[in-house]
C-alpha cells in the first residue's frame, strides 16, 4: 500500500469517524494492538478493525506490525501529529469557551524546586495574573523528587525542576540551564582561594541540603568523597546559603541564588568556571493531563513564553 501513489480523498474529513483518530493516538502511545486494547478494556480484532477502517479511509498504511512492536510509516507519523493537534484543541475548547465567557475563576498550583531564578516565569506569572485577576497562584516549594511525585500522583499539574531520568507519564521542556558552584564563607581558611582538585577537599566540613540536592551534585560529590565532613544540613537552598556564609562549612549552591552573596564578599567560589556541574531545568507536566481552565491557561501562557525564548 505505501508503494502506491497516494490519491487525496477530499471528504476523508466528512467520512472518517474520528473515534478512529483518538483510538490511532491510543495504540501508537500503548506501543501496540494488544497493548492498547487492554489498556481501552477491548477485545483486540475490535482494535485491529477500526485501524484496518481508518487505513482506509486514510488510503494509506499507517503502522507496521511486528513481534517486536509497532512502527509508525511516514503517512502514520503525519497522521498522529494531526491527531495530536486535535486532541489538544480538544481539551482545550472548554477552557477557551469559559475564557470567552469571562468566567475563568480557580486556583493554579505550581510545585517547584527551591531557588529557582527564571525571569520568563516570573513574567509569565505577572502577565497572567493582570489578565485574569481572580485566579489564584500558589507556589509550593519541595526537593526535586517530591515534584516528580506531586505530578504523577495529580495533586499539581505543573512543576518546575529537575529529573536525573526520564518518566514516560511526564512531559518535559526544557526552560534553562543552571550551574552549580563550589562556595565558601568569608571566615573561611579557603576564601580567596581556586580549588583544582576536588579530592583535595575530602577533610573539609561540608554543608549539605539533604533532599533539596539534586543527583548530579551527589554524584560529584560521592566521586570525590565530598561530605563526608558534614558540618551543616539545610533543606532549602536560601538556608544552606545562610549556613555557607557563616562559615559552618563550604557547599555546592545554584550560582545564580548565590549571585548576590559573592558581589558582598560573603560567599566565594572555589571551583574554575569549566568545573561547574550543570544540568537542565524543567517545565513538568503530565503526558495525559486533566487539567481545569485557570490551569490549562497558565499553562498555555508558559509554554508560549519558552516557545517564544526558543526562538528568539
Amino acid at each position: 500500500m505505501t508503494d502506491q501513489p497516494h490519491r487525496i480523498d477530499k471528504n476523508f474529513a466528512a467520512k472518517v469517524d474520528w473515534n478512529l483518530l483518538r483510538l490511532f493516538v491510543e495504540i501508537v502511545r500503548a506501543g501496540g494492538i494488544g497493548a492498547a486494547a487492554r489498556r481501552l478494556s477491548k477485545q483486540q480484532p475490535t482494535i485491529s478493525a477500526a485501524l484496518k477502517r481508518l487505513e482506509e479511509h486514510a488510503g494509506a498504511q499507517l503502522l507496521l506490525r511486528s513481534t517486536s512492536g509497532i512502527e509508525l510509516t511516514l503517512a502514520g507519523k503525519a497522521l498522529l501529529l494531526i491527531c495530536e493537534d486535535m486532541l489538544d484543541a480538544a481539551r482545550s475548547a472548554p477552557h477557551q469557551i469559559a475564557q470567552a465567557m469571562n468566567q475563568v475563576e480557580g486556583l493554579v498550583r505550581i510545585q517547584m524546586i527551591s531557588s529557582i531564578i527564571f525571569p520568563e516565569l516570573d513574567e509569565a506569572i505577572a502577565s497572567f495574573h493582570r489578565r485574569y485577576p481572580a485566579i489564584q497562584i500558589e507556589i509550593r516549594v519541595s526537593p526535586w523528587r517530591d515534584v516528580l511525585d506531586a505530578i504523577g500522583r495529580g495533586e499539581v499539574e505543573i512543576g518546575v525542576g529537575y529529573d536525573g531520568s526520564v518518566r514516560s507519564s511526564l512531559s518535559y521542556e526544557p526552560l534553562f540551564v543552571e550551574t552549580q558552584q563550589l562556595y565558601c564563607g568569608r571566615s573561611h581558611p579557603l576564601f580567596g582561594r581556586l580549588v583544582t582538585r576536588l579530592s583535595e577537599l575530602r577533610q573539609e566540613g561540608f554543608v549539605l541540603t539533604g533532599g533539596d540536592e539534586l543527583e548530579v551534585i551527589t554524584r560529584l560529590r560521592q566521586r570525590f568523597g565530598l561530605g563526608t565532613v558534614t558540618t551543616g544540613w539545610a533543606e532549602d537552598i536560601h538556608e544552606a546559603t545562610r549556613l555557607i556564609s557563616a562559615g559552618v562549612g563550604i557547599g555546592f549552591l545554584p550560582v545564580l541564588a548565590a549571585e548576590k552573596g559573592v558581589e558582598k564578599g560573603r560567599l566565594w567560589p572555589l571551583l574554575p568556571r569549566d568545573a561547574e556541574p550543570s544540568y537542565d531545568i524543567y517545565l513538568l507536566a503530565r503526558m495525559e493531563p486533566e487539567r481545569d481552565t485557570a490551569t490549562q491557561l497558565f499553562f498555555n501562557e508558559i509554554t508560549r513564553r519558552i516557545s517564544a525564548l526558543q526562538g528568539a
